[in-house]
This record gives structure tokens, sequence and C-alpha cells, in this order.
């Protein structure tokens, strides 16, 4: 047999079935990258929003003084953030697009306005750098769980577990206020949000090509939300480990 004469059979079945092919990966490229555009803006813009009312309300002794006098008003606020996550994640697809960016913006001020007392405890350096470590330890993961070609999908149920397991030992210190304890759930807490911020960028990335064009609006801010939450834990778990107390 010459296999000189013979002609190898067309790649995907002939150029045009490759031509499709290639322009259904170039679409679905640029359908994930333009969503994670806006997942990232948004995000962005809740963290610009949590930090404005967070720094605005450190400066007010009045509102400092009240919050240490009342701690009803902090679990009231975390009970309407908690409120306002189930909300937009049980009714996303039945209200507007509008009123679930205003749903996440008011979150992210209710978020700010329970953050506000780090600033009395943490000097504003310390809270500046673990800001910036921070950062970059999110933008690393997130660009992994965008790119890696791994499925992550597995780590989705342990990671749920791991959380709450950590929120059940988080309550438990509250009682028992064992350091021992405390620095497991710090490391604890670290890794978890490091997983889950892997995790979550390639969910909304899957998402994004599957999800109906009318609801694309909707994906980005509750995706801005889970990658928010993200951010903002890891946050508060390094500034167990690299926040100064003021004196």
């Amino acid at each position: 047999m010459n296999y000189n004469q013979q002609t190898p059979p067309p790649y995907f079945g002939g150029g045009d079935n490759y031509n499709s092919y290639h322009n259904s990966q170039q679409q679905a490229v640029q359908t994930t990258s333009s969503v994670m555009k806006r997942v990232y803006f948004k995000m962005f813009l809740g963290l610009l929003v949590t930090a404005f009312v967070s720094l605005f309300c450190a400066t007010s002794s009045a509102y400092l003084s009240f919050m240490s006098g009342h701690r009803i008003f902090f679990w009231g606020l975390l009970i309407a953030e908690v409120g306002i996550v189930i909300y937009l994640s049980t009714r996303l697809t039945r209200i507007s697009s509008a009123t679930a960016n205003l749903l996440f913006y008011v979150f992210a001020a209710i978020n700010g306005l329970a953050l506000a007392p780090i600033f009395l405890v943490y000097t504003m350096t310390s809270i500046a750098k673990t800001f910036f470590i921070c950062a970059g330890t999110f933008g690393a993961m997130s660009v992994y769980g965008y790119f890696t070609t791994k499925d992550l999908t597995s780590w989705g149920n342990f990671l749920m577990y791991a959380l709450m397991g950590l929120i059940i030992a988080s309550l438990v210190n509250i009682f028992t206020r064992s350091t021992q304890l405390d620095w497991i759930i710090s490391i604890a807490g670290v890794l978890i949000f490091i997983g889950l911020t892997a995790w979550d960028t390639q969910k909304i990335k899957r998402m994004a090509l599957t999800t109906p064009p009318a609801y694309i609006s909707h994906l980005a801010t509750i995706g801005a939300l889970s990658l928010y939450l993200d951010f903002i834990n890891l946050f508060l778990y390094l500034l167990r480990f690299f926040g100064s107390q003021r004196d």
C-alpha cells in the first residue's frame, strides 16, 4: 500500500466543520471574557462602596460609640446581609437586573457599616498591607480558576462542608475563647476562601456559556457577590495574621 498517495481525512470532517468549531470556540471565549469583565467590575465597585462606608463610619465617634454600646445592632447588620444573600440567590431570575444590582450595593454598604470597627482595632498601615496581600492572593487564584483546564467541580462539596465546619467552630469559639482553636480557624479560613475563589471563578465562567442572554446581567451580579464574599472573608482571615493592633 502506498501511503504517500493516500490523503488523510480532514480534521472535524471538513473545512466547514473546522471553521464552525473554530468560530464557536472564539465566541465562547468572547462570551466568558465579557461576562467576567462585568463580574470583576461590579465586584470592584462593591469593594469601593464597602471601603468608603467603612472609612466614613470609622471617623464618626458617635457611630462607633453607638455600635460598641449596642451589640444587637451589629448582629442586625449580619442578619440583614444574610437575608440579602439568600434573597438574591433564590429569587435572582424573578427580579430585574436593576433590583439585583441595587441589592448588591446595599449589601456592600451594610458590610461597610459592620466592618468599620476594624479601623479602630488595627493600624491603617497593616490594613493596607493586608489588603494588597489579599488582592494578590485573590487575583492569582481567580486567574487559576479561569484558565485551568482541570475540572474543579469536585472541590465544591468539600469546600462547602469545610465552610460549614468553619462557621460552627467560630460560633463555638465565641464561648470557649480558645487561642489554639482561633489559630486553627484562621488558617482554615484562609485556605477555604483561597479554594472558593478558584472554584467560584470557574463556576461563573461555565455558567456564562449556558445562561440565556436576558439573564447575563443577573449572572454578573450574583457572580460579583460570590467573588466579593470570597475577597472580604479572605481579607478578614489574613488580617488575623498580618494586622497590627493599635496601642
